[in-house]
């Protein structure tokens, strides 16, 4: 008797798996992507129930994915996906090499599209987020992290965390938020930025922790932004309210954000391009998830990137992510992984590693989804392409013909 399930994804010229550790990959296990010729994939109520080279199924759904690669949903850990604000003006002023904080102090930056963001209704910030959404999901990302940050008020940083519960009932990629009310200091508190801290601390952090509307509490740990101090104590008094640590570290400057990031147990440290030898090997003992964004890199016109290579030979596990916003605008991981491979020299399976099993476990979801495993969420790609390493190979183009998220085929073309 034939075994029914609902969906059957059959023949795959390759199912990329990342079965195996419950850890996030390192070092050598970052090139082992459980690879499963001629394979299939069996799924049922939303889960996945069966791997390998299938025989003696029948299913309401069957997709031929002979000629085709089969991955897990692409995970993006870092996103700032509620905003409003596009700064495409700011292409001018990259392309005279104005720099990120000079650009900040001309009006635009973050404080520009703080400004827009306040004044932004719900309704607009919603249906601005979910064209974006859309876009992730057609491009493979089926789960994300997004954070607030663009609002710097009590009022508005509860705003935007509001939105993304609301997009969580209404689209089908998932979102984790994170609590970011430390990513600048806004103008009104210039000159007095510890005030500006203690009103992260003293009231905002416990609004958010109250309402449950975040997981993680981020800061952005950076020269001109907050200082090493002001970062330890903002996380050190969200994690005292539940919010697990998380850090933008060492972008601009060395500022010893990776170290920080060690020290309070954070579940990751993202940027880190300027990041120390001594905090590169902190992370690889504490097991601090580095997230890099080379496409951040790409859209500021810069040439040095991080150094992933160094993380990944000192045991550090990477991550990619779009580290989409205003600044970077794209939501397209298979643009992210292409760069890792060009720009930080990433094999295609480092970077394909990274931007699923190592991504989810920055976010805290790798019991969920990250890889093809009986028991997991199908949360599911199909690439048009006769291997994982066409990702890099074929650029400029999407490469996802098929999604699948918990079960359900939501995207095909």
């Amino acid at each position: 008797m034939k075994k029914h399930v609902d969906v059957l994804i059959k023949d795959a010229e390759e199912v990329v798996t990342l079965h195996g550790s419950k850890s996030p990959r390192k070092k050598r296990e970052m090139n082992k992507l459980g690879i499963v010729k001629n394979g299939s994939v069996a799924i049922s109520n939303g889960g996945i129930v069966a791997v390998g080279k299938l025989v003696g199924y029948e299913a309401d759904e069957v997709i031929d994915a002979a000629g085709k690669t089969v991955t897990p949903g692409f995970v993006d850990p870092h996103t700032h996906l509620v905003f409003s604000g596009y700064r495409e003006f700011e292409m001018d002023l990259k392309l005279k090499s104005v720099s990120y904080n000079e650009i900040q102090r001309m009006g635009g930056g973050i404080g520009y599209t703080v400004e827009c963001t306040r004044k932004a209704n719900v309704d607009t910030l919603m249906q601005e987020a979910l064209k974006r959404l859309d876009t992730m999901l057609t491009c493979g990302t089926t789960t994300c992290e997004a954070k607030s940050g663009y609002g710097l008020n009590t009022e508005t940083e509860l705003k935007i965390l509001e939105v993304y519960r609301r997009l969580n009932e209404k689209h089908a990629v998932d979102i984790i938020p994170t609590f970011l009310g430390a990513h600048a200091v806004p103008n009104e508190y210039r000159g007095k930025e510890d005030e500006y801290v203690d009103l992260v601390m003293e009231e905002m952090i416990p609004f958010v922790a109250k309402k449950g509307l975040a997981r993680f509490c981020d800061v952005f740990c950076e020269e001109g932004f907050f200082t090493r101090e002001q970062a330890r104590r903002i996380l050190l008094e969200g994690k005292r309210h539940g919010l697990i640590p998380k850090i933008h570290a060492d972008e601009f400057t060395s500022c010893g954000g990776a170290e920080l990031a060690s020290d309070v147990g954070a579940v990751s440290a993202d940027h880190l391009l300027k990041v120390s030898k001594t905090g590169i090997q902190k992370m690889a003992d504490s097991g601090v998830v580095a997230v890099l964004l080379p496409a951040t890199v790409f859209s500021l016109m810069k040439h040095e990137y991080a150094s992933a290579r160094e993380m990944v030979d000192a045991g550090v596990p990477v991550a990619l992510a779009t580290d989409l916003n205003p600044n970077c605008y794209t939501e397209n991981m298979q643009f992210v992984i292409q760069l890792a491979c060009f720009y930080m020299k990433m094999t295609p399976a480092e970077a394909l590693t990274a931007a699923t099993i190592n991504a989810a476990h920055a976010i805290g979801e790798a019991d969920r989804v990250g890889s093809i495993e009986v028991g997991k969420q199908a949360d599911v790609v199909i690439l048009d392409c006769l291997s994982h390493k066409f990702i890099p190979y074929h650029f400029g183009v999407n490469l996802v013909e098929t999604v699948v998220k918990k079960g359900v085929v939501i995207h095909s073309i």
